[in-house]
């Protein structure tokens, strides 16, 4: 999971549950509109932060270099774009990148990966969903298609795991 420029504390700090709950890193690419040190998180109640090994980056070229992430395995969010997010072939370890909550990804990311652009459907005459909301969602889904296509499993207690592991997934 990418945060680029994330403004609003509280939805980053949902977006970090929901990463701790499914196994997702989570890297936050600067500027952030919000103080992540461990004094404002111990403040916040955030005392699942330490477990999810968040990491920051200056920019998104920084994380995509320091990561090696392939341009096939990124997905860019955007009201912009016309490809369905139901249609992508989501795989463990793919990068599900979303912009800020006032501005979403620069005109310059979305030029840059066209073919990685993914809108979620809302009726007409509505602007977005909640950014914390949308990750929910879009997460879960990869989580659903993974398990459809193998590349997670679910143990008796309804907790994922990777198959023939046994335990939880934490990509990079």
């Amino acid at each position: 999971m990418v945060l680029v420029e994330p403004e609003i504390p509280n939805n980053t700090g949902n977006i970090g549950r929901t990463c701790v709950a499914t196994g997702c890193a989570l890297h936050l690419v600067r500027p952030l509109g919000f103080d992540t040190s461990e004094k404002a998180c111990r403040r916040a109640g955030l005392d699942y932060w330490p477990r999810l090994g968040v990491r920051e980056h200056d920019s998104l070229d920084e994380f995509l270099a320091a990561h090696d992430v392939a341009p096939d395995r990124l997905w860019l969010f955007s009201t912009h774009a016309r490809r369905v997010y139901f249609d992508a072939p989501f795989r463990p370890g793919d990068a599900l990148i979303f912009g800020s909550e006032t501005r979403g990804l620069g005109r310059a990311v979305l030029d840059r990966f066209p073919q990685r652009a993914l809108v979620m459907p809302m009726v007409p005459g509505e602007r977005s969903l909640n950014l914390a909301t949308a990750v929910c969602a879009v997460v879960y889904e990869g989580v659903r298609r993974c398990m459809a296509g193998g590349g997670l499993g679910v143990d008796t207690n309804g907790r994922l795991i990777l198959p023939g592991v046994g335990e939880t997934v934490r990509e990079a």
